[in-house]
């Protein structure tokens, strides 16, 4: 709307705003600006936009205005911590505080009753300037030297000042008008995290939090997150026997028991199908190459802190913390013409990465990881059709899971090689490949790889969670320094491009995901069991051998259970081993030659013929492969 300069940006949308429309407003917003509602109208702003409190910057802006929130209770709770850094993330809020002992459960209910008292008392936002050397004695004058550090780090002449009743905050802003707009709030967790990250800093209790437009929504997130705590992947893997962790073997190392390396077989046997189906080649690399290959790359410069090196023979060498060193080999073996090109390299690639302990988790953040990483080397007229894909790549594979998927084009980092040419030219290849298939993006500024725009592809789980997995990178200038060439029909020799591009992306990852999208029911064609044979007494195990032998025949992989049990012992054991199909045997199923077929779901399908059990189970492992209107017959190996 349009606006007078010199009004407040409340008093100026509260001319055009009904007061129950008014009333939801936290903020507004002026070109790129976000900005208080108790802001001057800047000069020359044409048009203001209200801020409403259930839009996405609303939730946002709540929650970050509920983290000066909770500091002010810690505050008044625990005079003697100190307070460092509170910004809003994805999924809610959190404060680091440097405090003498952790916080307890027991605190975080004091603190979240206090905030509510601080609500209660509806202060209001109040900004102002401070120059940075009076911002610096006042926040020293009260002993919170984290924020003077945060001060002189910023280099400012002038930094701005929040207050809400007794507590004041060194903070950019902008906040909801006053505390009384917080509405629906809930503190969730507390864990330790080590001052701006660095294992060599003091370390802080960080408390969790999230916050909501109203009571609806908060319950509806709380729900999901009590969901997440039922599907954690690390409480199914142990449940379901897939994999362990053992600080013996070391922080960050995966330890595959066999149902969970079966998982990870069925999975890679599918991809290395896949991979041949579409024109990809098999490959492998060494797990270490010398140091001045990396050097020579710019991962040495630029990616040195990720790589564990080692000596051999007095020559430093690299572990390799992604593949594509070795693929460039592979292409430089050869003279290559432009027929012979594309070349698509897939290798199933261990790679290790040097992840800070503190932000180690379960399968999807590890040190040892294997990626399903593939490199394609073209000439540049074939760019487009390879991006291409590599699109329709990832959703015909995430559609075979029920993934949907958003896309996000990353863009040059600070940290980065090659010349702006060829980072004009690789991230415009990408951004006209996205456009050709049609499908929407955002734009994630200065998120690329050091040496090539992005794009990324992130999951959308049972919970509507978000994970990054999929990745499609250009790349014009590592094939520079290595000096990557094919002939040309003209007899010259040319630069190809390289796409760097994972489908899966790790696999560890993957199947972490997997495990809480699923809830650890996976489906019947990847299950590691997928039947089980449950006698009712010893008089069936002789019927139960043969029918056992017949469902192996045919490829599926069971299981008989003949303890001397109770049955509806071996059924519930059975259903939270989350089997597909429970077949009981009884003397009425030895006299009919068949099959009690039982679903873990708790579906009874009634006595049917073994041969019939047998196309049932066929049938269903390839169900979800017709239905995304893929080749791949499948019945388990």
């Amino acid at each position: 709307m349009a606006v007078q300069p010199g009004a407040s940006c409340a008093d100026a949308l509260g001319l055009a705003l009904s007061k129950k429309k008014a009333k939801q407003v936290l903020a507004c917003r002026c070109g790129e600006a976000l900005l208080d509602l108790t802001t001057t109208v800047p000069e020359g702003c044409a048009e203001l936009v209200p801020v409403y409190e259930d839009s996405d910057e609303g939730v946002h802006l709540l929650r970050h205005s509920a983290a000066h929130i909770m500091a002010t209770a810690v505050k008044r709770l625990y005079p003697d911590a100190k307070v460092t850094i509170g910004p809003a993330i994805d999924s809610g809020f959190y404060y680091d505080f440097d405090y003498v002992r952790p916080f307890t459960p027991e605190d975080l209910q004091a603190i979240e009753a206090e905030m509510a008292k601080v609500v209660a008392e509806d202060a209001p936002f109040e900004r102002s300037v401070m120059s940075a050397a009076e911002a610096t004695k006042f926040f020293a004058d009260q002993g919170e030297t984290y924020k003077a550090e945060i001060i002189a780090d910023l280099g400012a002449e002038t930094v701005s000042i929040y207050k809400n009743g007794s507590f004041t905050d060194l903070c950019r802003g902008p906040h909801i008008p006053s505390t009384g707009r917080l509405k629906a709030f809930k503190l969730t967790s507390v864990a330790g995290a080590y001052w701006r990250g660095d294992e060599k800093n003091r370390m802080l209790q960080r408390i969790y939090g999230t916050a909501f437009a109203d009571e609806k929504a908060l319950k509806k997130h709380l729900q999901r997150i009590e969901e997440a705590k039922k599907r954690d992947h690390r409480k199914l893997g142990t449940q379901l026997d897939l994999f362990s962790i053992s600080e013996e073997a070391g922080p960050g190392m995966i330890i595959w028991h066999p149902k969970g390396a079966l998982v990870r077989t069925i999975l890679e046997d599918f991809e290395r199908k896949e991979h041949l189906k579409r024109g990809y080649e098999i490959v492998q690399g060494p797990q270490i190459l010398r140091q001045d290959l990396w050097e020579r790359s710019g991962h040495y410069e630029n990616y040195r802190e990720n790589m564990y090196f080692t000596q051999i023979d007095d020559q430093a060498y690299g572990v390799k913390p992604m593949n594509c060193l070795s693929h460039m080999l592979i292409y430089k073996s050869r003279v290559r013409s432009y027929r012979d090109l594309p070349q698509r390299y897939f290798e199933l690639g261990v790679v290790h990465r040097h992840e800070k302990s503190g932000v180690l988790h379960g399968l999807l953040r590890v040190r040892q990881f294997t990626q399903d990483d593939a490199h394609i080397l073209c000439r540049p007229d074939q760019l487009q059709e390879e991006i291409i894909g590599i699109i329709q790549f990832v959703g015909d594979v995430m559609g075979l899971f029920g993934f949907e998927f958003e896309l996000e084009l990353s863009t040059r980092p600070e940290k980065s090689i090659g010349s702006d040419e060829d980072w004009e030219r690789a991230t415009a290849a990408l951004e006209h490949a996205l456009k050709t298939v049609g499908l929407p993006y955002d734009i994630n500024e200065g998120d690329g790889a050091f040496y090539g725009p992005k794009i990324d592809i992130k999951l959308r789980d049972a919970l509507e969670r978000s994970w990054q997995c999929a990745t499609i990178q250009c790349d014009f200038t590592l094939p520079e320094r290595f000096d990557l060439v094919y002939i040309g029909d003209d007899g010259e020799r040319h630069r190809p491009v390289m796409l760097h591009r994972v489908i899966l992306g790790s696999v560890e990852r993957f199947i972490g995901a997997l495990i809480e999208h699923f809830a650890g029911a996976f489906p019947t064609w990847l299950a590691p069991v997928q039947a089980r044979l449950l006698t009712v007494t010893d008089a069936q195990n002789e019927f139960a051998a043969k029918a056992l032998a017949a469902l192996k025949a045919r490829g599926i992989r069971a299981e008989a259970d003949v303890r001397n049990e109770k049955l509806g012992y071996k059924v519930r054991e059975a259903q939270m081993d989350k089997i597909p199909y429970i077949l009981v045997i009884g003397d009425k199923e030895v006299e009919a030659q068949g099959l009690n077929v039982r679903l873990r779901t708790g579906e009874n399908l009634g006595l049917k013929p073994v041969e019939e059990v047998a196309g049932l189970i066929v049938a269903d492992c390839q169900e979800p492969f017709k239905r995304g209107g893929m080749s791949y017959s499948f019945a388990a190996s």
